[in-house]
Formats: C-alpha cells, structure tokens, sequence
C-alpha cells in the first residue's frame, strides 16, 4: 500500500512505498527526507523520552557549577542565571532562558510522553491528535543542549577567575541529551500518526473530489479538502502555502538586521575585578579568548555569535528575492540552504548562556563582578527574530514562483531515490 506524501521543501506529491526499518525515503526532486522508518518506534522511544524527564527532572533541582574563591563559595542551579539576571533588570534574558531551557524541555517530552502513553490506553484520549501537533513546534525552541555548549565556553572563562567545581546537575543535563537524542532517533512521526488514525482518534471525512489536493504542514496527511479547513487527523487548520510568508519574512529579517548593529556594538557584559573593568562586547570577548590562546572557543564564538546571524540573514535575503523573481536557478541547492539557515539559528544563543552563567556565579563583590549589559538583549532579539523568519519562510514558493515564470521544473537535472516515486 502507498501513501501520497507531498515534500514540505518544494511542494512535489509523491507516492510513498512501505518502509522496511532502517529504510528511509527522500524526495525525488529535492532529496528532502519524507520519512525514515525504525523497529518499534513507539515503544523504544517512549523509554528514551521517560529517561530524558527524570534526569531534567534531576538537574533543574541539583547544583551545576560551584565558584570558590577566597574562601568563599557560590553555588548556582539552573535557576541562579535568570534570577540574577532579572535583579539586573534584565527581565527579557531571564525569560528566554527559562523558557528554552527549562519549560519548553518539559512541556515537550510531557507532551510526547502524554501521547505514547495515551495509545497504549484501551481508550486513548481524544485529544492525543492535538497534543502530538505541539511536539513538532516546540522541538527548535528546546535549547538544552546549546546551553551545555555555552556553558563549557563560561567553564573556561571562569578558570581565569576562581576555582570552579562541576555540579551533578552538568551530568544530569548530559544524561538528558543522551536520552533525548535516542529518543528523537527512535521516533517515527508517520507511525504515531498511523496509530492516531488507527485507534480511531481522527475526525472522519466525506470524499470531497472537488477540491484538489492539500497537504497538512503538521502531521503531513495528504487530502482532497478545502483549504482552511480542518485536518482530521491533528485538527491543524490545512494551508496549501504559509500565509504570507514572504511578507512575514521579510518584515522579521528586517527587524532582525536592525538589531545586529546594536547587538554588536554595545556590551553583553562587563567584567569588573579588584573595582576596575570595561565592558565587553562579543567581538571582544572573540579577542580574549583568542590572546589566551583559546582558539577552538574563539573560533566557536565567532561562528555561532556573529558569523551565523549575519549568514542567515543574507541568505534569506537571497532566497526571498530569488523567490520574488521567479529564479529557477539552483533550486536544490537553495532548499538545501533553507534547511541549513532552518536548523543552525538556535546555536547562536551560546552567548546568552554563557552571560547567564558569569552572572550567577561572579559575585565577589570587590574582587570580582560580572554585570549583563544591553547588547545581550539586542543580541537574543536577532536570534529570535532570525529563527521566526526562517520558521515563516515557506520554501516551496520558491518552486512555485519559478513554476509561474514558465520555467519546467521537471526538465532540471533531479535526483531520483527510492523508495519516493513522483504521483
């Protein structure tokens, strides 16, 4: 049996072969993956995801790093960071780093949890459907695994300092991404979807033959249904394109290039020592690094903190007037970009972190302090708007625009892969 799969990158409909596990099929046209199949997804997945709650659960309440110095100590948890960062008035930072690190990690396993459970249930509950919509928006949003990067960078920064101790709440943290990380590899979206649909927790449909087809951007059902209406398997209402997309990217990226200025202009931070100290900028917390010959952290720094936001930025410039023209060239190679600039955004919050860090362990008063500065809040601001704007592009129009044009798409050169094959 088949299923019609339409490729969330260019657009094209395809038939979808059953999958051995371990098979995966790509788009024929784009080489996107449509699905990657596994041996039972469900089961082993649900294990990996319980392991990932108790060990967050665990390290949101053990201490992660501990500071000594002249005979005195500071302990910090997940929590110390954003509670010193809103008595600096830095209330913006302190929520986003909440957020990301804290909620939105344990809404989402709860959620995937929620629904594995519920579909071993005699009587799954209605709602598993909508709850499973939810797991897919909020995976970039989970940045545990960035704040693990930016707190190695601080680790090496607070050295210079004091003697710094690593908390359990660090092993935990890398307990979680273990077990996070098999948990996503383990898990096949399509098969949940399948059980959804077969338990009989999907609204049923009358053959609407006078619409074409549409396929859903949450839980990829593809239908005969008027758009705007409803999907009946997630309840996510069917769009055939992002509504305004273009606009919506344009306007975010925009925003997003206001901020870079002043994101690296002004000081994320200021260390102050024995009462002296001047702010520091990223670019010259690039520089020290460097003249400490801490190479590999400068290197990482420059690339996440202002080489990625810049590079995002101009490619989606590129892509949003390559689109408006109707350009056909390289098509395959500009949806492979897309899905770079997509997935690379949220690492250029290593920065935030590392502040985060600094702030809740230097307090030594006279000895030494480190206090945020308001080029943190510009620099979150790019990051954020930059992953909205890539998250609002649809790179189908692409395909669309060069379609319209009058150029055959079909005529490129395009890779066929099994077990995909063109509807």
């Amino acid at each position: 049996m088949t299923h019609l799969r339409e490729c969330q990158d260019c657009g094209l409909f395809q038939a979808l072969a059953p999958l051995q596990p371990g098979e995966a099929a790509h788009c024929r046209r784009c080489n996107a993956t449509l699905r990657r199949s596994h041996r039972d997804s469900l089961n082993r997945a649900l294990w990996c995801y319980l392991g990932a709650i108790v060990m967050l659960a665990l390290a949101v309440q053990l201490p992660f790093l501990d500071l000594r110095s002249v005979g005195r100590t500071y302990q910090a948890t997940l929590f110390t960071g954003p509670s010193q960062l809103g008595v600096h008035g830095m209330w913006e930072i302190s929520a986003v780093v909440l957020t990301t690190l804290v909620l939105i990690p344990f809404v989402q396993l709860g959620l995937v949890v929620a629904v594995l459970v519920g579909l071993r249930l005699p009587h799954p509950p209605r709602i598993t459907g909508a709850l499973f919509s939810w797991v897919e928006a909020l995976r970039p949003w989970s940045m545990v695994e960035v704040f693990l990067l930016g707190a190695f960078v601080a680790y090496t920064r607070l050295q210079a300092i004091a003697t710094v101790e690593v908390g359990p709440a660090l092993f935990a943290l890398g307990g979680f991404m273990l077990c996070l990380v098999a948990g996503d590899v383990e898990l096949d979206h399509e098969d949940v979807w399948e059980v959804i649909e077969a338990r009989g927790l999907s609204v049923h449909l009358p053959p609407q033959p006078q619409y074409p087809l549409i396929g859903c951007d949450c839980c990829r059902l593809v239908l005969r249904a008027r758009e705007r209406s409803r999907c009946p398997r997630c309840r996510s209402r069917l769009r055939r394109r992002k509504p305004q997309s273009v606009s919506r990217c344009f306007a975010l990226a925009g925003a997003a290039t206001a901020l870079y200025v002043p994101a690296n202009i002004y000081p994320i931070l200021t260390l102050i020592r024995f009462g002296q100290g001047q702010p520091s900028t990223i670019i010259s917390g690039v520089i020290e690094l460097a003249q400490a010959q801490m190479w590999p952290l400068a290197i990482l720094v420059l690339m996440a903190s202002i080489i990625v936001p810049l590079f995002k930025l101009i490619a989606l410039g590129i892509m949003l007037y390559l689109t408006h023209e109707g350009s056909p060239t390289r098509l395959r190679d500009r949806t492979r970009l897309y899905r770079f600039v997509d997935s690379i955004g949220r690492w250029s919050m290593i920065d935030v972190f590392m502040l985060t860090i600094l702030v809740a362990l230097v307090r030594l008063g006279f000895i030494a302090l480190v206090l945020p500065g308001i080029g943190a809040i510009a620099f979150s601001g790019v990051v954020i708007l930059t992953m909205f704007a890539a998250a609002s592009f649809d790179p189908r129009l692409m395909w669309d625009a060069a379609a319209e044009a009058g150029h055959d798409l079909e005529a490129e050169d395009l890779e066929t892969k099994r077990p995909a094959v063109a509807a």
